[in-house]
């Protein structure tokens, strides 16, 4: 792939038609090697471009068993035009799209819940921060146990600045895109969402659902849609001095109540 095609990375549409997106900076590129290292197979083939400073960090972590892993050197201004960093650290990986790869990325026409399973799934309605979707996956990967499904018009999950503020945990989450919020009915029998005036989250029936809907940050998940889906209310109590919590303090606090 030609560095230029790898810049364009940084764009939505050429993720798409390239199949690739990018993990900038120490951390997460250490973060990365630690997945391969430990189930290779689920990430497909990487590419390290990195500049002369980070040769040596790079063969000292790099282990013969993570064979999908191949390093190319670039130079500093190569490395800033592939940046959308003003100061890049220096080490950039290309790594292939779940569903690009050997098919880590579940497909939602694929997949139904097992009743008998204690793993919970988390319904994002057209959520469009980025930094809450990041803070939302670390969560997620954190408590474990969940499937992040993600609707039609939600920032895309490989979008630079949310893998950044992930921390890694886009390596660990699973997740379906563009899941129709009207397809839910086929897969699921029960629904929780937040509302001011539903049950407390620490009642002993929030964690009886199948799927926990949250909307976006402005205008929630449709009224017309948690009708259809007969969703059940719950509230974060609060002091009441304020009307709202932010999207990705909800799906926190949710996510601890529902693996306490």
């Amino acid at each position: 792939m030609k560095l230029s095609d790898v810049k364009k990375l940084h764009q939505k549409k050429f993720r798409t038609q390239f199949g690739f997106y990018l993990v900038e900076g120490e951390h997460l590129v250490l973060e990365l090697i630690n997945v391969a290292q430990h189930n290779s197979s689920t990430l497909g083939d990487i590419t390290l471009y990195v500049t002369a400073d980070y040769e040596a960090w790079v063969k000292e972590r790099l282990v013969s068993s993570v064979s999908n892993m191949k390093v190319e050197t670039v130079s500093s201004q190569q490395m800033q035009q592939l940046s959308d960093t003003k100061s890049p650290q220096g080490i950039i990986a290309r790594v292939p799209l779940p569903n690009a790869s050997l098919g880590s990325q579940r497909s939602q026409t694929n997949i139904s819940p097992n009743k008998s399973s204690t793993e919970k799934y988390i319904y994002l309605y057209e959520v469009q921060d980025p930094g809450n979707l990041g803070t939302i996956l670390r969560t997620l990967a954190w408590f474990g146990d969940f499937t992040l499904l993600l609707s039609p018009n939600s920032v895309d999950p490989y979008n630079s600045k949310v893998v950044r503020s992930s921390m890694g945990a886009i390596f660990h989450v699973n997740m379906e895109l563009n899941v129709v919020l009207e397809s839910l009915s086929e897969r699921f029998e029960r629904f929780a969402f937040l509302d001011m005036d539903g049950s407390k989250i620490t009642s002993n029936t929030f964690g009886d659902y199948q799927c926990y809907l949250f909307g976006n940050e402005a205008r929630g998940v449709p009224a017309d849609a948690l009708s259809k889906l007969n969703a059940t209310a719950y509230t974060i109590a609060g002091s009441g001095k304020i009307d709202s919590l932010n999207l990705a303090s909800a799906v926190n606090i949710c996510a601890y109540e529902l693996t306490r």
